[in-house]
């Protein structure tokens, strides 16, 4: 049988079941949610899910992005904004944001009120089936070794685990820094840099 390359929440909740020698389940809806191991299987993974995109990765954040403001002047947040702050392109920095009651709000001018275009460098949670399948396993492995350190009294089993964890984060970092092509001289979106060619000097 062919394994899916994608997790889905269901089998991570497995896989962290079986990391932690518990059997698996069919479903982690209805009248799986009566079961306290199972619910707290479940929130640690949305937990984890949730700390590791917090990071903010190439996959998850977008850079000088367009705030859409409202009829009176506010920049609303949806729920799924991790982290945000004015971009780096914004050179005069006339503005401090941070988000209260939902909102963007400007602490140099204290007040809700933007005018003009405000650009975003912004973080967004990703649903976990949406996930490069390296974080997913990341995230797994990073659930697994909090399930075992919480729910299982075997220091072996959680050392064994945070081993576990290292190597999937160190593919982590691997995938991030091939996909997200960073350079060293901070080039960002919409920018070439065309190094030095040593045979442009032979025809002088």
């Amino acid at each position: 049988m062919t394994q899916l390359a994608i997790d889905t929440e269901l089998s991570a909740v497995n896989s962290i079941l079986g990391s932690i020698g518990q059997a698996p389940v069919s479903s982690i809806t209805g009248t799986a949610l009566n079961n306290p191991e199972i619910s707290f299987i479940i929130n640690l993974l949305r937990e984890v899910n949730k700390d590791v995109q917090n990071e903010g990765w190439h996959f998850n954040t977008e850079y000088h992005q367009p705030a859409q403001l409202e009829s009176n002047g506010n920049i609303l947040f949806g729920n799924d904004i991790l982290r945000y702050d004015l971009c780096d392109g914004q050179s005069l920095r006339t503005q401090d944001v941070v988000r209260r009651d939902g909102k963007l709000y400007n602490l140099v001018d204290h007040t809700f009120i933007f005018s003009g275009e405000v650009l975003l460098d912004v973080t967004r949670l990703v649903q976990f089936v949406d996930l490069p399948p390296v974080f997913q396993r990341y995230i797994i492995s990073r659930a697994s070794s909090r399930a075992a350190a919480q729910l299982v009294s075997n220091p072996q089993l959680v050392t064994l685990l945070q081993t576990q964890e290292a190597l999937s984060r160190a593919s982590v970092m691997e995938y991030e820094t091939q996909q997200g092509d960073h350079s060293f001289m901070g080039w960002g979106h919409n920018t070439s840099y065309s190094p030095y060619q040593p045979y442009k000097a032979l025809r002088r």
